[in-house]
């Protein structure tokens, strides 16, 4: 963060000092939400969630070094007391970004494959220059301030997730840190019950390419037809990206080895590189693509950008890890989400990593899918039932749609129970995939399974 004295805090927050606070004190970073982060010269930021309160913990935040709370009441430390915390936390960061003119912020967004394609994309920003980019998903209107406020003098890029809870969001999200190059991945069925419809949500994400300046850059997904269509919600110039012959930039000559890893060539205006990407499943090719065609805009040659994209490791944690025991059994940990779309992309994978081998698969009912809930979970039912598994297990409650599509399915009410069955089951050489919406706490069955601990 660049270095900030309270007084000004407070000017950019309209926010006032109580608790003795020293408008000469500087902030210096980092700005931080959890009180046992605190370090000298932080800024801890006291939201009130549902589970705790962080005024509570104040004192103890400036007892580890911090300069001052932001809170929206009096507390027993130096503080900048304002109205909305949150309001206040994007203000402060939405002033920083524009102090610093010369960073690049690039916004990435998608129903599916956002954090994977924003790993990829810093990793390629790197090569470049100094780059700030979330950890794991900071997506939503508290880590997207947070990351941003990451940044300093000496910050030449950003590399921002931006997530839709609903239309506006994204909007909203894009005035903190106004991007300069903005990507869209896919419209698919995720949070389909809080929108209502896959135009409402591709309403939405296209707000990303409407906050494009017209010097700026969309990156659009070619083969998804509504996001092709967001072409005309910009003035911005626009790069295809996928595997259509249209797209600027491309694949081609694609294969997956045995373990799901995709190979191909990629192909740019100004010429070729072979790419051989270390991330399972035959998706991870958009999510490389996109990368890929935001690297080019940014000016990466395409033999770094190929480089840089066959070196990389999954970055963040339950997105089609691959573990294997010593057994040889393979675990395909791919816990932090679901929707129908990642259910048809990670049993597919199961299918090419497990061919020739039994192959088990722990899942859970998918959520916020509105009125179509029934019928989107009975369809991954039949999906699961028909993909060749020596057993289904079903965890949890509202189950009855997926087993319904898959009446041979084995279903327990949590995931101690899943655990117990699949390890009663597991034999050497077999293959399991875990999957499921992030609330079920699946990732669990897959850390069991290890004989590990999901933190």
């Amino acid at each position: 963060m660049i270095p900030l004295p309270l007084a000004r805090v407070a000017e950019i927050t309209s926010g006032a000092l109580t608790g003795m606070a020293d408008p000469r004190a500087v902030v210096r970073g980092p700005v931080v939400i959890d009180s046992r982060a605190a370090e000298p010269g932080s800024l801890f930021v006291a939201i009130k969630g549902g589970r705790a309160d962080g005024h509570d913990f104040a004192e103890q935040a400036c007892a580890a070094g911090a300069t001052a709370v932001l809170a929206s009441r009096p507390v027993e430390a130096p503080a900048v007391i304002v109205g909305d915390v949150l309001a206040a936390l994007a203000d402060l960061a939405t002033a920083v970004v524009s102090e610093l003119p010369a960073v690049t912020v690039v916004g990435v967004t998608g129903s599916a494959g956002k954090t994977t394609t924003k790993d990829l994309l810093a990793r390629l920003a790197a090569r470049i220059g100094p780059t700030v980019a979330p950890v794991g998903s900071y997506n939503n209107e508290i880590g997207h301030p947070l990351t941003v406020l990451k940044a300093d003098e000496a910050t030449r890029f950003m590399v921002l997730e931006l997530s839709a809870r609903n239309v506006g969001h994204i909007a909203y999200l894009a005035r903190i840190a106004p991007p300069r190059i903005g990507v869209v991945l896919n419209v698919g069925t995720a949070h389909l019950g809080v929108f209502g419809g896959k135009e409402a949500i591709a309403q939405a994400k296209g707000e990303l390419v409407e906050a494009l300046p017209d010097d700026g850059v969309a990156v659009l997904n070619i083969d998804d037809p509504l996001v092709r269509a967001m072409a005309g919600r910009t003035g911005a110039r626009v790069t295809y990206f996928g595997r259509s012959p249209e797209a600027h930039v491309r694949a081609t000559g694609e294969t997956l080895d045995e373990r799901g890893r995709a190979s191909f060539t990629l192909r740019t205006p100004s010429g070729a590189a072979p790419v051989r990407l270390r991330l399972h499943g035959a998706h991870a090719v958009e999510n490389a693509l996109a990368a890929a065609a935001a690297a080019y805009e940014l000016g990466l040659p395409v033999a770094t950008i190929a480089q840089e994209l066959s070196e990389a490791e999954p970055r963040s944690r339950w997105r089609m890890e691959v573990t294997d025991r010593a057994d040889g059994v393979t675990v395909i940990n791919d816990a932090y989400n679901a929707n129908p779309d990642s259910m048809r992309a990670a049993l597919a994978s199961l299918a090419r990593i497990g061919e020739g081998r039994r192959r088990f698969a722990v899942i859970a009912a998918l959520r916020e899918l509105g009125d179509r809930s029934a019928e989107l979970n009975e369809g991954v039912g039949r999906l699961a039932a028909g993909a060749g598994l020596e057993t289904l297990i079903v965890v949890g409650e509202d189950a009855g749609p997926i087993l319904a599509g898959a009446p041979g399915a084995l279903h327990v009410p949590d995931v101690a129970a899943a655990t117990a069955e699949l390890s009663a089951r597991l034999a050497p050489g077999d293959v399991v995939l875990v999957k499921g919406p992030r609330a079920a706490g699946l990732e669990r069955v897959a850390e069991a399974i290890l004989g590990g601990d999901a933190r």
